[in-house]
């Protein structure tokens, strides 16, 4: 097998993307990346991240650029995670990425870097690490009108994104 059909692979189950610390566990040195970057077999998407050019784009493609960017550690928080669910009516302008730990990279515009406290458990949904829906819900009380997020948690409930035991315990925060 060749570099690319490794990098494939890999990338293929991780939204086409791939970074140089992924490629160096597979065995793949960084200027592989950048060799096959310039034959064309990949895009350069940010600082250490790259993905397949024989890619079929997803609606979640920004939200899982947007925490490969960031680096490990980091997930989608806050009203991005709404937003990524389609609940409460929100579309922010800025995918907001939480991490506890500080970052220093230069990241583009569209990217926000949210501190999170350690105790915050992320989760993952459909592979993109995230932080979870209620923890999302709790943290958007006074920025997000307080019937969209009852609604939002509702709507969670019924999608199986909240367990039914949280379901009351939100309610009665929310009220």
């Amino acid at each position: 097998m060749s570099y690319y059909d490794d990098i494939y692979e890999w990338a293929s189950d991780n939204y086409g993307l791939i970074t140089t610390a992924q490629a160096r566990e597979l065995g793949i040195a960084k200027q592989e990346l950048s060799k096959l970057t310039a034959r064309g077999k990949l895009t350069h998407v940010g600082r250490g991240v790259f993905r397949i050019k024989h890619y079929i784009p997803t609606p979640l493609d920004l939200y899982a650029d947007a925490v490969a960017l960031v680096g490990t550690e980091s997930f989608i928080a806050d009203e991005s995670v709404l937003a990524m669910h389609g609940l409460a009516l929100v579309n922010p302008d800025r995918v907001f990425v939480g991490t506890t730990k500080r970052t220093r990279r230069k990241l583009p515009d569209y990217i926000e870097i949210v501190q999170v406290p350690s105790c915050l458990e992320p989760t993952v949904y459909e592979g993109v690490p995230s932080m979870s829906v209620a923890d999302a819900i709790r943290r958007c009380r006074g920025r997000v009108m307080p019937e969209r997020l009852q609604e939002a948690v509702q709507d969670a409930a019924e999608q199986g994104l909240i367990r039914r035991k949280d379901v009351k315990s939100l309610v009665e925060e929310l009220a």
